[in-house]
């Protein structure tokens, strides 16, 4: 898993991207269900800078925050398709609810979250040089495509 560093590993490569004048973004969440809204995501967030850190929620912090149904993906899974994409960079693994321990580590110039989130909510705004917030994309979300698939396919695989 190329793109998947610890959290030491990942402090030195991105102290000597700094000092070569790199602008780090980070923008962090479960990606449960990887569709249309986190693609724009990252896509937006890789163009805020010049490298693109994805903080990943680990499956116990998922757990915690959503409930014991979830993730409906366990982490190596999650971890293989964001590997994927071409606008992320790097991808860490965190165990907390939230990823301030990362990016207090990290110190990234921006951070990239979605608009659902209120600007004074977004962990971490005050270590860095800027906060970014993008559009949702309509009709997605994991909860969403959740609820669909169990409308859709009741009597199947929902109980």
């Amino acid at each position: 898993m190329g793109k998947l560093k610890s959290l030491k590993t990942l402090k030195k490569i991105i102290s000597y991207l700094k000092e070569k004048g790199e602008k780090i973004v980070f923008t962090n969440g479960c990606f449960d269900l990887i569709h249309p809204g986190h693609i724009k995501l990252f896509q937006i967030a890789k163009k805020k800078g010049n490298v693109l850190v994805v903080g990943v929620n680990s499956d116990s912090s998922i757990r915690k925050i959503k409930g014991k149904r979830r993730p409906i993906l366990e982490e190596k899974a999650r971890v293989t398709i964001l590997s994927s994409i071409e606008s992320i960079d790097y991808i860490i693994l965190f165990n907390e609810p939230d990823p301030y321990k990362v990016i207090s580590e990290l110190k990234p110039h921006y951070l990239v979250k979605g608009s659902d989130w209120e600007k004074k909510d977004i962990v971490g705004r005050e270590l860095v040089e800027k906060v970014f917030r993008v559009n949702l994309v309509e009709g997605y979300s994991t909860s969403s495509i959740i609820k669909k698939i169990c409308e859709k396919y009741k009597d199947e695989v929902c109980e």
